[in-house]
């Protein structure tokens, strides 16, 4: 009697949206998975790349509400490797930085399932380098702070996040005056430099730049929507100056890229 292979599960970051900022070690296991488990936030080109066979099992997260809670996704996990496919659970950004990649390992731990993270681009990094922002440079910000907007991760520290020399704050889409208001209410300067990234290295990415007191308001009346991070601090006043240099420079790496590949510029 033969006997079933034994299942295995890769957490994979896909990084920020960009199919172009996923790994090769993703994409080479995207290309032989049996099993595809994808959140909302993976571009469409990337689950191109998966295997034409693979099952692909979206388990998406919608306006801050899950339409599968993390539970079903754990057993859904388990259950696809019990049947000894290779599954390729597919997270946004880094499986371990606010993806709740961990919650996932330790539940494949416990069933004795095999897996193995492979870390991802954070949007944490590289939402705001596709705006023309870095979150740290000499002599304006030696150090990053990153934390969550979202509710569920418990009351932020807001007064030990008004002193970070950059804060990077995830999912702070909907709650951005919240998030503002109570920085400046901690002691950050309202005058601090700030923006705001809608969708950082999608085709549709936005960034709106104003002075903390008034980020908010400017991402209001500009219909900025989710996934969208906030940052805070100096290094938000280098953009005026990169930004000219980020968009004058894409182009010629496309042509750069398409010539190395064969293609047409």
């Amino acid at each position: 009697m033969r006997m079933k292979a034994e299942g295995r599960v890769y957490l994979v970051g896909a990084g920020p949206g960009d199919p172009g900022l996923l790994t090769l070690r993703a994409a080479r296991l995207l290309a032989v998975a049996d099993a595809v488990v994808y959140d909302r936030l993976i571009h469409p080109e990337t689950l191109k790349l998966a295997r034409p066979r693979a099952r692909l099992l979206f388990v998406g997260k919608e306006g801050g509400g899950e339409s599968v809670r993390q539970e079903e996704i754990n057993a859904l996990l388990v259950a696809q490797a019990r049947l000894g496919r290779m599954v390729v659970r597919l997270k946004g950004g880094d499986p371990f930085v606010f993806g709740r990649g961990a919650e996932e390992a330790l539940a494949l731990e416990e069933a004795g399932i095999p897996y193995e993270v492979v870390p991802g681009v954070s949007s944490g990094v590289a939402a705001p380098a596709a705006g023309a922002i870095p979150v740290t440079h000499r002599g304006l910000a030696g150090s990053v702070t990153f934390a969550t907007g979202h509710r569920a991760e418990g009351a932020p520290d807001w007064a030990h996040l008004a002193g970070a020399e950059t804060l990077v704050l995830f999912m702070a889409g909907g709650r951005l005056e919240e998030a503002t208001g109570a920085l400046i209410l901690a002691g950050r300067s309202p005058d601090t430099p700030a923006a705001v990234v809608e969708a950082g290295t999608w085709e549709h990415q936005r960034v709106v730049e104003a002075p903390l007191a008034e980020v908010a308001s400017r991402a209001r009346e500009g219909a900025i929507g989710s996934p969208a991070l906030l940052v805070v601090g100096e290094v938000v006043s280098l953009r005026s100056r990169l930004s000219s240099l980020v968009n004058a420079g894409s182009p010629m790496i496309e042509r750069a890229l398409a010539r190395a590949e064969g293609g047409h510029e």
